[in-house]
């Protein structure tokens, strides 16, 4: 059945919920015997995708045109398709396609919905084990049915910052970041998600996350975990959905500024705001 594309934001929440579900679903099917997909490569050889990542994004774009016929739809997959509404769905069907092809459970199924390019919605399922973290915009972040909330009681040197290097024409200033990261007391994880990172930084898992380079899919739903889970997160896209790949970082409120003055090489000013 058809419905009005006037539909109410927690109505669509709760369609992305049910799709979300299903399509974790799919995609933990297409786990289970990861070793046989056959894998390409897109822009390099770093870049992965398979079956698995196209027939995901198909499915949730299905469904979701089927209930919301006017609004726009942005996979990692299949592009751009505008729509006539204020709504654009933001879809990343696998993120983390390396880890899920080597049987590594780093992976996540990613829906945000922005509105007037503003992201009201995110949803981020790790259907290895069944989580579901989802945030709408001005109501909190949570888990399953458990609102969450980032660390704000440790301190950079106590913590760990999720980091990401991009491609191998970031090399040199990741490592350098990670070099100043544990000068500085802190250690730091990699685990081939973005989306899942940020949603453990608004558990509390991670006291920030920095990737250089990442497209809307990426990273809109996470940014959106942690803002709403007491975080600092500035969104690259909120000008524009499909403006190619960005900077990203997210953190807890008293680590912000120095986590970001680690990235941009400067000293840090222990009086300056966060961002």
């Amino acid at each position: 059945m058809t419905m009005p594309s006037s539909i109410d934001r927690a109505e669509r929440l709760a369609a992305a919920k049910s799709i979300i579900n299903a399509a974790s679903a799919r995609a933990l099917d297409f786990y289970g015997r990861c070793k046989s997909l056959v894998v390409e490569t897109k822009q390099s050889d770093q870049d992965l995708v398979s079956i698995a990542d196209r027939s995901v994004e198909e499915f949730i774009r299905a469904e979701i045109a089927a209930l919301f016929p006017d609004d726009g739809l942005l996979g990692e997959e299949h592009g751009m398709a505008a729509g006539s509404s204020a709504f654009c769905w933001i879809i990343d069907p696998i993120d983390g396609t390396s880890p899920f092809l080597n049987g590594l459970d780093s992976w996540s199924v990613v829906i945000a919905l922005a509105e007037a390019g503003r992201t009201v919605l995110a949803l981020v399922a790790h259907p290895v084990t069944k989580t579901l973290y989802w945030a709408e915009e001005g109501k909190g972040a949570w888990r399953d049915d458990q609102p969450i909330s980032v660390n704000t009681n440790t301190p950079f040197s106590g913590g760990t910052i999720a980091i990401g290097p991009g491609s191998r024409s970031h090399a040199g200033a990741v490592g350098r970041i990670i070099t100043d990261v544990l000068e500085n007391g802190g250690s730091f994880m990699r685990n081939g998600s973005a989306a899942l990172s940020l949603a453990h930084v608004a558990q509390g898992s991670y006291l920030g996350f920095y990737e250089p380079e990442l497209s809307a899919w990426d990273c809109v739903a996470g940014l959106l975990l942690v803002r709403e889970a007491g975080g600092v997160a500035e969104d690259p896209f909120a000008d524009r959905l499909a403006a190619g790949r960005r900077p990203c970082l997210a953190a807890a409120p008293q680590i912000a500024p120095q986590l970001r003055a680690i990235i941009s090489g400067k000293p840090f000013d222990p009086q300056e705001k966060p961002f």
